[in-house]
């Protein structure tokens, strides 16, 4: 860790004096010996930041640990899997983020304040490896929106429901708070030069669904029903609504004269 930058982001790797990797990665060419699945998946994290998501393959991979690919598959069965495991990797850097609180202990707005600046910390100090996030999850595709950590969508609905929401209002603030966070999240990133092209499950590749346990996702199962329903037409509605309201607030508070200013005549 070096010192924190004071002139830069208060979110940005800088700003935070530097960032820590989610995982060791098994230093390149290190060989078999090196090899685990943490140390795998530290390596894709990082092959991901320095060449894009797009550029990773098993092959590719195995290359820049300098074993053949075929070495991976005892510890990842598959590219699906390996994509899950990145995304939970770097999704479990809130979980050791000291700003981010796993309970709403505080109240759920501190609860969603702290949490979207940890997911903006994550999506400044890994851009290449965002877009990813916001994929389809291959055991749960119905989730909307999309996000591919059923670790994270699971906790956020167990916060609302301890706060008080009902199921349909716990899912609805799952809708605009992700819906929000991603959207502006995703641009930020993209504005970096990233590619935001998010890849959907593969065809004919059923293992990654299957190698999910969905009953360590009791709630986000029990709300499928909810969470698969596309509400994107009123979401968006509402959101432009909402927009409007801020603007002519905005637009109110531009007209108000500032104190010291002369008024009006």
């Amino acid at each position: 860790m070096t010192e924190p930058d004071p002139r830069a982001d208060p979110d940005s790797p800088e700003g935070r004096g530097g960032t820590a990797a989610a995982i060791p990665a098994a230093p390149p060419g290190a060989g078999r010996s090196g090899l685990d699945r943490r140390r795998i998946l530290g390596a894709a994290i990082e092959f991901i930041d320095a060449n894009g998501l797009n550029a990773l393959t098993m092959r590719r991979l195995g290359s820049y640990l300098g074993v053949e690919a075929m070495a991976l598959y005892r510890y990842v069965p598959g590219r699906e899997q390996l994509l899950d495991g990145v995304v939970e990797s770097v999704i479990d850097e809130l979980y050791g983020d000291p700003d981010v609180h796993l309970g709403v202990s505080h109240g759920w707005q501190d609860y969603l304040q702290r949490l979207a600046h940890g997911v903006r910390r994550i999506a400044l100090a890994h851009p290449e490896v965002f877009p990813l996030v916001a994929t389809r999850p291959p055991a749960a595709p119905w989730v909307r929106p999309p996000l591919r950590s059923l670790r994270w969508v699971e906790s956020f609905l167990e916060a609302m429901l301890d706060s008080g929401f009902t199921e349909e209002a716990a899912v609805a603030a799952y809708r605009a708070y992700s819906s929000f966070l991603l959207g502006h999240l995703l641009l930020e990133v993209s504005q970096k030069g990233v590619k935001i092209s998010p890849e959907d499950q593969p065809e004919g590749v059923p293992d990654a669904a299957e190698s999910t346990d969905l009953r360590n996702y009791p709630t986000v199962v029990r709300l499928e029903s909810l969470l698969s329903l596309d509400e994107s037409a009123a979401e968006f509605e509402e959101a432009l609504e909402n927009l409007l309201g801020r603007l002519e607030a905005v637009r109110q508070e531009s007209r108000s004269p500032r104190r010291g200013d002369p008024r009006p005549s």
